[in-house]
């Protein structure tokens, strides 16, 4: 199939481009110019061609998606402390940017998979979280992933479009970056590998769904083999809550540092636990790799690179 990864040099994208074109299909990327894009063009070099541009732009966008099969759209800016410092950036990406692809695949007949996130569910009355959970965002981030989902939604009630929304919970693994505005597990092991100690917001008792990459790049390709599933909205977790406090400490162990407890951030949801069994019963997916397992295949990435 000839394929778009939107925001296909990010961590997710490079690894969902890399197992689709392993698997002989024709792959395109469309994604901004940044350092950690750039950096991330390696691992698809003679994989897939790519095309520097942001989904912002509407001509870019059609162009990148004529000719299409499917589109993979993973493109969105899908940080929280980002969108509170900058809320109308990630609300032109994430809404706009969306809408923009959605226009494109709605003229040209081709399928979407739009990738969605539990945050929007915010803050959840009770865990395990199923897909009819009320959306409550606590975040400019999580408001406009919920305003991005339901869009897609209207567009599969109203064009009939062909899309599919897997709400996925919190993905780690490889090339996933830290950074000012990188992911907590990046952060922890970064911490650690300087050798000062890991900071946890909190009391580290909030619990959070964590899903190694190798299986969401499972659902990514199980979701394209089921074209049946469009208007559906599917979780992919793995129904276990891990505190961070374990998270912390399990690393802190590997390289013998401390945990120190600061401040809690306001308006952090306390647990966030996946109910997948849609995506179990609908695609035979499960997760193979463990939170503990998968953290310490990440270390030995992060060793091994220098990354």
């Amino acid at each position: 199939m000839k394929i778009l990864v939107t925001g296909g040099t990010g961590f997710q994208g490079s690894h969902l481009v890399e197992r689709l074109a392993a698997r002989g299909h024709e792959v395109m990327v469309l994604n901004t110019l940044t350092p950690y894009s750039q950096e991330n063009q390696r691992f698809l070099a003679g994989k897939a061609e790519i095309i520097w541009g942001s989904i912002t732009d509407r001509e870019v966008t059609e162009k990148a998606i004529r000719g299409k099969d499917v589109v993979f759209h993973l493109g969105a800016r899908i940080n929280v402390d980002e969108s509170i410092d900058d809320p109308w950036g990630t609300i032109d990406v994430n809404v706009r940017g969306t809408y923009n692809v959605l226009e494109a695949v709605r003229s040209i007949g081709c399928r979407m998979i739009h990738t969605s996130t539990c945050e929007v569910y915010g803050k959840p009355e009770r865990v395990p979280i199923p897909e009819n959970a009320e959306l409550r965002p606590h975040s400019p981030y999580a408001a406009s992933k919920a305003a991005a989902d339901r869009l897609c939604y209207a567009y599969v009630q109203t064009f009939k479009t062909q899309v599919v929304i897997p709400r996925f919970f919190n993905i780690f693994g490889e090339r996933q970056k830290e950074g000012k505005y990188g992911a907590v597990i990046p952060i922890f092991v970064g911490q650690a590998m300087r050798g000062e100690p890991i900071r946890v917001f909190g009391t580290g008792e909030q619990t959070r769904d964590y899903v190694y990459i190798s299986d969401i790049i499972d659902a990514y390709l199980l979701l394209l083999e089921h074209p049946e599933l469009v208007g559906q909205t599917i979780n992919f977790g793995t129904g276990v809550g891990t505190s961070i406090r374990d998270i912390a400490e399990h690393i802190a162990k590997r390289f013998n540092t401390n945990v120190s407890y600061v401040e809690a951030r306001p308006g952090e949801a306390s647990h966030m636990i996946a109910d997948a069994a849609k995506a179990k019963s609908l695609l035979g997916w499960q997760p193979k790799v463990g939170v503990l397992d998968g953290i310490d295949r990440y270390i030995a990435w992060r060793t091994e690179t220098g990354s």
